[in-house]
């Protein structure tokens, strides 16, 4: 359900007037005689416009689609764009650059809250900064009954992880968790990567997605083998631990994103050790998703405190040791992974 906010907008004497309008996540996005589709997250933008003009498409295959940059445009030309054609078709008006608009973009559309165009759909991307203000503060403010739609860039793994999770359900396709936390940690960095991996292992053909899937699939990236080492030796599996490790470097690997997998790990579990709460007040608390705070309580099992104040040491030493403060930065690879293996203890 689409939540509405309030917020201050300036009038031009210095008052102040409240605003309120629909702000919607990038996938519930709908039809609106204006959509002002905000936020640096390009990626999310552009799949929530392109999923708008499927809807509209879908809805009348005579949709006349027309694209406009906010930064390079004539007077007139978005009147004319939105003026209705002699046979009556519906029209969707993407326009770009809005952040970088000129000032004949902007008094036209200022015109064009006051009257929309029935059968209109006008899609503004604004991708962050001050410029077009008026503009926003006139929409948010209920100009041209418009609609807002947020796409943040996102920014903590249990975002991620959410995304992709939401990718498989709505595709109908079954993961296992671990399956979907290697994915996530995998594509991190890109969440275009991150979507297309998704699909690809959507595409499969098995009736559930498993650790097996993905490692088919994207067994060479190197945070899939970096967490996959780190769960071993968490575990107590120091042989399995040692030859994941062998395996990720004769891929390729880099040791300092396998440290970081380790130190992402032991911080979550040290942030839990001791916590009482459930599954979602904790993850709210520390800024988890549920998953991650099931799985460090899992990994705690035969931890103590001290064992993991040990680690944490362990592990500042060896990122040092792989950053060039170390001679073999493979030799303290191994030694990190045997401590934490013995849970701190060796």
């Amino acid at each position: 359900m689409a939540a509405r906010v309030s917020s201050k907008a300036n009038a031009s004497k210095g008052r102040t007037v409240a605003a309120s309008i629909p702000q919607l996540a990038w996938n519930q996005i709908r039809p609106a005689p204006v959509v002002l589709v905000s936020g640096t997250e390009v990626f999310l933008a552009e799949r929530a416009i392109r999923s708008l003009r499927d809807r509209l498409k879908s809805e009348d295959p005579s949709l006349e689609i027309s694209d406009l940059a906010a930064n390079d445009c004539a007077p007139g030309e978005l009147l004319t764009l939105a003026s209705p054609s002699l046979f009556g078709e519906p029209r969707l008006i993407r326009v770009a650059n809005v952040e970088k608009c000129n000032d004949v973009f902007l008094n036209d559309m200022l015109d064009y809250l006051a009257a929309p165009a029935d059968g209109t759909v006008v899609v503004l991307r604004h991708g962050g900064g001050v410029r077009g203000k008026k503009l926003l503060d006139a929409i948010r403010a209920g100009g041209g009954s418009g609609i807002e739609v947020v796409c943040t860039e996102l920014k903590r793994d249990s975002d991620k992880y959410d995304f992709a999770q939401a990718e498989f359900r709505a595709a109908g396709k079954k993961i296992t968790a671990g399956a979907l936390r290697s994915v996530t940690s995998a594509f991190s960095d890109d969440l275009a990567e991150l979507a297309g991996a998704c699909q690809q292992l959507i595409s499969d053909s098995a009736a559930e997605i498993t650790d097996a899937t993905v490692d088919k699939y994207y067994g060479g990236r190197v945070e899939t083998n970096a967490f996959q080492v780190a769960d071993a030796a968490i575990a107590g599996r120091h042989g399995e631990a040692l030859v994941t490790l062998r395996h990720a470097l004769a891929s390729g690997a880099d040791p300092v994103p396998l440290v970081a997998a380790f130190a992402s790990k032991v911080r979550t579990m040290a942030k839990l050790s001791g916590a009482r709460g459930g599954s979602g007040q904790l993850a709210q608390q520390f800024g988890l998703a549920p998953w991650q705070v099931d799985r460090a309580r899992r990994d705690l099992q035969g931890w103590t405190d001290e064992g993991l104040g040990r680690c944490i040491e362990i592990l500042a030493e060896t990122d040092a040791n792989v950053k060039g403060g170390g001679r073999d930065p493979v030799f303290a690879l191994e030694r990190m992974i045997r401590i934490v293996s013995s849970h701190g203890r060796d």
